[in-house]
């Protein structure tokens, strides 16, 4: 069985036990990749690279003065690495949105003051498929499977040194949060980064590196179709 929980009433029936997710039927529907992964493994340049349209999932952050916020154990520092730090259920919804309709409304999300600074219209036409990348995309796999707007779902892997590297040029070319924050956050990410890619595959993303995801991508935008990874049950 999947997670039901949070599902808007009137969702599209989940296919017939399939873990097939086709993308081939006329009219072809809108349909999803999650690309998940850890943060820094390369998830919105491969995004571009594909050619698709994209969804921001990180523009979903809870704001820093919001109470559920969790803490990394034994600091004070915000854990923005858990999904306790992300409103999954926004982030579903606008999803379900963009595969009925081609638009929604999404919140611009500025990093470095944890706020979300205004709101943007998005509009995707009516495009068979659409990328929504996001370190916590692995988390809404069961959902989207369950709401049948899933078409693959994929966690980028690399080397964790690699990872790292990235990582912390970027946030700190982007001026993120502080040097030392990023420090701390950097290491723990990197010692950490093999656990958390095998947490998003249990959650049913398929971990792959880049040319295999870009493959998976455009197997998807012609229409082929790939056998999803199984959302695991509920214990």
């Amino acid at each position: 069985m999947l997670d039901t929980n949070g599902s808007p009433a009137g969702s599209p029936d989940r296919p017939n036990g399939s873990h097939w997710c086709p993308v081939s039927s006329q009219p072809l529907p809108t349909r999803v990749v999650l690309l998940a992964g850890p943060s820094g493994s390369g998830k919105s340049s491969l995004a571009a690279r594909a050619g698709l349209p994209v969804l921001r999932l990180d523009d979903f952050y809870k704001e820093a003065d919001d109470p559920t916020l969790p803490l990394v154990p034994g600091s004070t520092d915000i854990d923005w690495d858990s999904p306790g730090s992300w409103d999954a259920d926004a982030a579903v919804a606008a999803i379900v949105e963009l595969c009925a309709t081609g638009r929604t409304t999404v919140p611009v999300y500025d990093i470095a003051t944890s706020s979300r600074v205004s709101h943007e219209a998005l509009d995707m036409a009516r495009t068979p498929l659409f990328v929504a990348e996001g370190i916590f995309a692995a988390d809404i796999v069961a959902r989207c499977q369950e709401l049948g707007v899933l078409a693959d779902a994929l966690c980028l892997r690399g080397r964790p040194s690699t990872t790292f590297r990235r990582r912390l040029l970027r946030d700190l070319r982007e001026g993120r949060k502080s040097v030392p924050f990023l420090l701390r956050r950097g290491w723990r990410l990197m010692r950490a980064e093999r656990s958390i890619v095998a947490r998003q595959t249990a959650l049913g993303a398929h971990p792959c590196a880049r040319n295999e995801a870009l493959d998976r991508l455009a197997a998807a935008s012609a229409g082929r179709r790939h056998r999803a990874s199984k959302a695991p049950e509920p214990a």
